[in-house]
């Protein structure tokens, strides 16, 4: 049945419809599905044949079980998992308020970065997330983002931290357990404090290849497609803006242009995939482990993406889009290979 391939969230987060800081939404989910394409195109050297029989019996053709697992991928953006409350007000919020909303939609996106410019972090990982106070090239977003959240520290429930105390009371007002449960479900293999999110300043947020092992490791638990396709949103480690660790620099418009250029520029070029497959240690089958496959991913990005950051030029976004795009659906079909094993 259709339905063994979704998967009931429960508490672990609630979806919203806004937009986030990432590859566009419809990108990431291109990724996925040309990556599942390019396995169909090249069935003797893929693990194509197995994920076919896994969509078949589920009772779904190639094409739809690719769209769902893409659909995973582009609904990470949406996640309401993660609140930043006010050091002042205590009011918990999901997205930034003082104007900044064009640029980071919700504050789940600081769960997407890995910041190759850095080695090692304060809860143990070998390459840190984001964290706005270690940003190596900072932008004026970058500024204005730790001058308007000053103070504020990520959600922990009631009797948590607290905004500002009075004799009467202390300001807060709680909506998610962001550190409980989303910063936990992250901590894989590290430790964190709750001090690491009391200043969004210096916040240390976990990198988001924590993110991918996490939604990896529920996906073999109970292999879905929409598991599947969380762990596949770790394609942002090809997006130069988020191995830079920043908001700014061109950002926005650098993932729009590359939406809007995908198929003019012929970014899924099948002989640039096949090169590019060749950037990566496949992943044994006996390891379940994704992280080091998905950090090859990003320091591909933080070392032949860097000229988005400065330069809006057309030659030069080519250029870069006609590395990361095929790498990222590369990385992909190595992730598909694996999953493939595991239905």
């Amino acid at each position: 049945m259709k339905t063994s391939l979704t998967i009931a969230l429960g508490s672990a987060l609630t979806l919203a419809s806004a937009t986030s800081q990432a590859f566009t939404q419809p990108t990431h989910k291109r990724i996925v599905t040309d990556a599942v394409a390019y396995m169909q195109a090249h069935p003797d050297s893929t693990n194509f044949a197995k994920l076919k029989a896994a969509a078949n019996a589920a009772g779904y053709s190639v094409a739809q079980f690719a769209d769902a697992i893409g659909q995973g991928a582009y609904d990470v953006d949406d996640f309401s998992d993660t609140y930043l409350c006010g050091a002042v007000t205590g009011d918990c919020v999901q997205a930034p308020v003082f104007g900044v909303g064009s640029f980071v939609a919700t504050y789940t996106a600081w769960w997407h970065f890995q910041n190759h410019s850095r080695s090692g972090d304060v809860h143990g990982n070998d390459i840190p997330g984001y964290n706005n106070s270690q940003i190596p090239v900072k932008g004026t977003e970058d500024s204005l983002l730790a001058t308007w959240l000053v103070g504020d520290h990520l959600d922990d429930g009631n009797g948590g931290m607290t905004g500002w105390c009075f004799w009467w009371s202390c300001a807060e007002d709680s909506e998610y357990n962001s550190y409980g449960i989303t910063e936990r479900n992250y901590r894989l293999d590290s430790y964190s404090s709750k001090s690491h999110y009391d200043d969004f300043e210096d916040a240390a947020f976990q990198p988001i290849d924590n993110l991918g092992q996490y939604w990896y490791n529920e996906f073999l638990k109970r292999p879905t497609a929409q598991t599947l396709g969380f762990a596949l949103h770790t394609t942002d480690l090809l997006q130069p803006h988020h191995t830079w660790s920043t908001s700014a620099n061109h950002h926005g418009g650098w993932e729009s242009w590359v939406e809007d250029n995908y198929d003019a520029k012929n970014m899924n070029d099948d002989a640039a995939v096949t090169s590019a497959l060749a950037a990566f240690t496949p992943l044994p089958a006996g390891q379940n482990d994704i992280r080091p496959l998905l950090t090859e991913g990003g320091a591909i990005s933080y070392g032949l993406g860097g000229i988005v950051l400065s330069s809006t030029s057309d030659a030069d976004r080519s250029e870069v889009a006609g590395i990361v795009i095929p790498h990222a659906i590369a990385m992909t079909v190595h992730v598909l290979n694996h999953a493939a094993e595991r239905f």
